[in-house]
């Protein structure tokens, strides 16, 4: 068995294509299950974020684990699977780790260090638990990436300044409208994490706004949210007043999942004031279209991750220190999977010659009755000395080469030699 992982990200994908490869997160328990229904993969684990939906898999072959994933992505999001293999980040084995790692250490993410991966990995691998569709194998290596992702970001800089896809796209929003921000009337359209992130670094800025409205489909929520804020500047609407919203403010903030844009040009036709439209939403929340209109200029994650690319600057050596403890955490957690997977199939061999041995012995008792105690415990001792001194070889072959390719080889071999 081996590990695996393949997935689409925006890395090698448009935003398009991963709009409609997004998966609603009350099917992902479905996904786990039709993953694990192929008898060729053993643990999946199922990251969907609004810019990667990847699986991380223990499977038997790797080209059929490959046929198999792409088989489930394109049934739960109804695309041809021919359109999904041209865009699809595969990764085998040690790559896996080196892959997982980087992602965790926010070196994958659109803003650099940022710590929202770190929660969406998290949740992830609890879901595999809960659903029994990650094992040993897949918590440990989700648990280490998830340890160096924290230490990436405590002992670097890749975290200073804009640490999160929240922060990134406030400061977009202020820093386009400049002085108009100040007193200005914001309305953002959502109630998760995201939506949450954003509202406290806009509330933070100074001078500052003065008023921020959320619009959810469950008030509740947004309720919840603004309790939390505890500021007196921002407040809840009903749903239905969203056309009188958006007629008022001056900055909208969309960060909602959704699978129709819930902002269209016929709202926004008869304004004649300018407004500035943030679409966080993968799918869009907001229809493009409507920047055809005079008043209105929508961005979306594209253009966040153009901005973000060109504010680097002087934080690329820290991307570079990141970089090398990933390296290193990587290094350490393969040497470690290396050492534990010889000493599973070492275990398992020795324990199948042990119970050879006991069958045995068994099975011709009676041929050994009329020996002494002290004389059939001789025999039983030399038995197993020879079968030690057989073990030998092939106990340190398999330590000596384990988390190589020939290593491998050897523990399959060995597995269907001996039926382990």
């Amino acid at each position: 068995m081996t590990l695996i992982s393949v997935g689409v990200d925006h890395e090698r994908s448009s935003l398009d294509l991963l709009e409609r490869l997004t998966v609603p997160e009350h099917e992902w328990p479905k996904v786990l299950r039709l993953l694990v229904s192929h008898r060729n993969i053993h643990e999946a684990v199922f990251v969907s974020t609004c810019l990667r939906t990847e699986v991380v898999a223990v499977v038997d072959l790797f080209h059929g684990a490959v046929d198999e994933i792409t088989a489930v992505l394109a049934e739960v999001t109804d695309l041809p699977a021919s359109e999904i293999t041209p865009h699809l980040s595969v990764h085998f084995d040690r790559g896996v780790a080196d892959h997982l790692f980087s992602v965790a250490a926010g070196l994958k993410s659109v803003v650099p260090g940022e710590f929202e991966v770190l929660g969406q990995l998290r949740r992830a691998l609890d879901l595999a638990l809960e659903e029994q569709t990650a094992g040993e194998e897949m918590d440990e290596l989700f648990h280490r990436a998830l340890a160096s992702g924290r230490r990436v970001r405590n002992e670097t800089a890749i975290a200073r300044g804009t640490t999160s896809f929240a922060h990134a796209a406030a400061s977009f929003a202020i820093e386009e409208l400049g002085p108009e921000f100040t007193n200005a009337e914001v309305l953002i359209v959502g109630a998760g994490r995201l939506a949450g992130g954003v509202a406290k670094s806009l509330l933070a800025a100074t001078p500052g706004l003065a008023t921020l409205t959320f619009i959810n489909r469950t008030k509740t929520r947004a309720e919840t949210m603004c309790a939390t804020l505890g500021d007196p500047r921002a407040r809840v609407v009903d749903s239905e007043q969203l056309a009188e919203q958006l007629a008022r403010v001056r900055l909208v903030i969309t960060a909602v999942e959704v699978t129709t844009p819930l902002i269209n040009v016929a709202q926004l036709s008869m304004r004649t004031e300018p407004l500035f439209l943030v679409d966080l939403g993968v799918p869009r929340a907001v229809a493009r279209d409507v920047s055809d209109l005079a008043t209105i200029r929508r961005v979306d994650i594209d253009d966040l991750r153009v901005r973000v690319e060109r504010a680097l600057g002087n934080r690329r050596e820290a991307l570079g220190e990141a970089e090398e403890l990933v390296t290193h955490d990587v290094a350490r957690y393969l040497e470690d999977r290396r050492a534990r997977g010889a000493s599973n199939i070492v275990r398992q061999l020795r324990e199948r010659f042990d119970e050879l041995v006991e069958v045995e012995m068994t099975r011709r008792a009676h041929e050994l009755a009329a020996m002494s105690d002290e004389q059939r415990d001789q025999v039983t001792s030399l038995v197993r000395a020879v079968v030690a001194k057989i073990a030998h070889r092939p106990t340190m072959a398999l330590k000596e080469a384990a988390g190589s390719d020939q290593g491998l080889r050897l523990t399959e071999a060995t597995r269907n030699l001996f039926d382990l």
